[in-house]
C-alpha cells in the first residue's frame, strides 16, 4: 500500500522508520519531512497546515493510508479533511483532538468523569485570574489553554512570578491564540511518567513508558523546550501504578470522550505524575509524543501499518501489543540558544557511523540538504538514540553515539536518564 505521513520532526522520522520495516508499506511519503525522513520516504513541500495540498496529494499519489504525526493538523481537523476524501488516515478527529488542543476542555472532562488529575480553575478574564491569584497556594502552574509547541506551561512559585506569566500567556499573548483562555492549576510533586497509546474507539491497549526531560539545561533548570531526551522504560512506572492506572485512567478516558460524542482513534499520550496520593494525569496530547516515539517505537515488536489499521477499523482488541525486553535513551542535540535564539545552516558530519551499528539510530528533526550538505534547520536538530539491555547501558550507548556526530554549536543536556540511578 502507499503511506503518507504528515509531519517533519524527530518523531515523524521515528515513524518513518517503523512503516518502512512493514511488509504492507510499498511506498512511502511525507509532507513535508525533513532529510532523515527522505531516506525512507518520498518528501514533499507541502506544509502540515495545508489541508487542501495534503488531500490532493493524497489523492494523486494514490493513498491507502495517511499518518498525521503533528498536533497542529490533528487539532485543526486534517483527519476530518482526508475522510471525507475518502482517504484512510490514522489519528484522531477533530472533536476528539481537542483532548490536546483545550487544557480547560482536558481538564473539565476528568472533573466529569472523575479521572484523577490536579485541582485547578479556568480563565479567560485576567482580572479575574489575578484576583484568584491572591489566595492561592505556591508553587502553581499557569497553562496556555491551546497548543504551544510544548512550552506554554509556566511554574510560579511566587505571586509576582504569577502575575508575570498572566501577562505572558493572557495579555502579551506570547503563545498566540492559545492563551486566550488559561489554566491555573495546582503544582504536582512527584515522578513525571509518559505512557503512549494506540487506541480505537472502544479499546485501548498501552505501549510501553518513558520519562522526557523538558527543561533546557542539565539538572532540570532554564526554559521549557519541545523535549531534550527520554528514555523507555521508566522504572518508576510499576505493576502497582499500571493496575492503578488501568483502572482509574486509562480505559476512563476513552470511556469519556466516547460518552461526550467524541470517540477517540489513533494514540493517547498520558502525561502522569506519581504523587503520594496515587497517579494523576498532567496533560493528554493526541498523538505520539516527541521524543517519547523515539525509545518507544524501536522498541515495538508489532507493525505500525497493523496497528494503525486496527485502530481504524476498530479490531485494537485483536492485536497483541508487544515490545522487546531491553531499554532505550534518546538525547537531543540542539543549537546553542534553543529555544530562544540559534543559528541554521549548520553543516552536520558523523552520521555514516550510525549505519555501522545495530540499535543505534539517528532521528532528524532539524535538518535539511543545501546542496549536497546535510545541514542544521531547526533548535532541536537530532535525536541521538541507543537501545540496551537496561537502562544504563542504553544511556551510556547513546551517549557514546553522541560523540560521533559533528556541527558548530552542537548543545546537549548531559543528565538525561540520571534519574535511572536513583531507581
Amino acid at each position: 500500500m502507499n503511506v503518507l505521513i504528515v509531519g517533519s520532526g524527530g518523531r515523524e522520522h521515528a515513524i518513518a522508520y517503523c512503516a518502512a520495516k512493514s511488509e504492507k508499506a510499498d511506498k512511502i511519503y511525507c509532507t513535508p519531512g525533513n532529510a532523515g525522513i527522505a531516506e525512507y520516504a518520498q518528501c514533499a513541500p507541502i506544509g502540515a497546515m495545508e489541508f487542501d495540498k495534503i488531500v490532493s496529494f493524497a489523492k494523486e499519489k494514490e493513498i491507502d493510508l495517511v499518518i498525521v504525526g503533528m498536533d497542529d493538523p490533528l487539532v485543526g481537523g486534517l483527519v476530518d479533511e482526508l475522510e471525507a476524501a475518502g482517504i484512510r488516515t490514522f489519528g484522531p478527529r477533530k472533536n476528539a483532538a481537542i483532548l490536546e488542543g483545550s487544557k480547560a476542555f482536558s481538564k473539565d472532562l476528568m472533573k466529569k468523569y472523575h479521572i484523577p488529575t490536579a485541582a485547578y480553575e479556568n480563565f479567560t478574564d485576567a482580572d479575574k485570574a489575578l484576583a484568584y491569584l491572591k489566595t492561592a497556594k505556591f508553587p502553581i502552574v499557569l497553562k496556555a489553554d491551546g497548543l504551544a509547541l510544548g512550552k506554554g506551561v509556566l511554574i510560579c512559585n511566587t505571586l509576582k512570578e504569577a502575575k508575570e506569566g498572566v501577562k505572558t500567556i493572557m495579555q502579551d499573548k506570547k503563545f498566540g491564540d492559545a492563551g486566550n483562555e488559561m489554566v491555573i492549576e495546582e503544582f504536582m510533586t512527584g515522578r513525571e511518567v509518559s505512557v503512549l497509546s494506540f487506541v480505537d474507539g472502544n479499546t485501548i491497549k498501552t505501549m510501553t513508558s518513558a520519562q522526557d526531560h523538558k527543561r533546557a539545561g542539565d539538572g532540570d533548570t532554564g526554559l521549557n523546550t519541545g523535549g531534550m531526551g527520554t528514555f523507555s522504560p521508566s522504572p518508576f512506572y510499576t505493576k502497582e501504578v499500571e493496575d492503578f492506572c488501568n483502572k482509574y485512567i486509562y480505559q476512563a478516558t476513552v470511556e469519556a470522550m466516547k460518552a461526550e460524542g467524541r470517540p477517540f482513534k489513533g494514540v493517547i499520550f498520558f502525561g502522569l505524575m506519581l504523587t503520594e496520593e496515587g497517579p494523576k494525569v498532567l496533560e493528554y496530547n493526541a498523538r505520539f509524543g516527541d521524543p517519547e516515539a523515539q525509545v518507544v517505537l524501536p522498541r515495538m515488536k508489532n507493525d505500525i501499518i497493523e496497528v494503525a489499521e486496527a485502530c481504524i477499523d476498530g479490531t485494537l482488541d485483536q492485536v497483541d501489543l508487544q515490545f522487546e525486553d531491553n531499554a532505550a535513551v534518546c538525547v537531543v542535540l540542539a543549537s546553542e540558544g534553543y529555544p530562544v535564539t540559534y543559528d541554521k545552516g549548520l553543516p552536520i558530519t558523523g552520521l555514516d557511523e550510525f549505519k555501522k551499528h545495530e540499535g543505534y539510530y539517528c532521528f532528524h528533526a532539524g535538518t535539511k540538504y543545501d546542496g549536497e550538505r546535510l545541514v542544521t534547520n531547526g533548535g532541536r536538530v537530532l535525536g541521538v538514540t541507543a537501545k540496551g539491555k537496561d537502562l544504563k547501558e542504553a544511556r551510556a550507548n547513546a551517549y557514546a553515539a553522541t560523540e560521533w556526530v559533528k556541527f558548530d554549536n552542537k548543545y546537549m543536556r548531559h543528565d538525561i536518564g540520571k534519574a535511572i540511578d536513583e531507581a
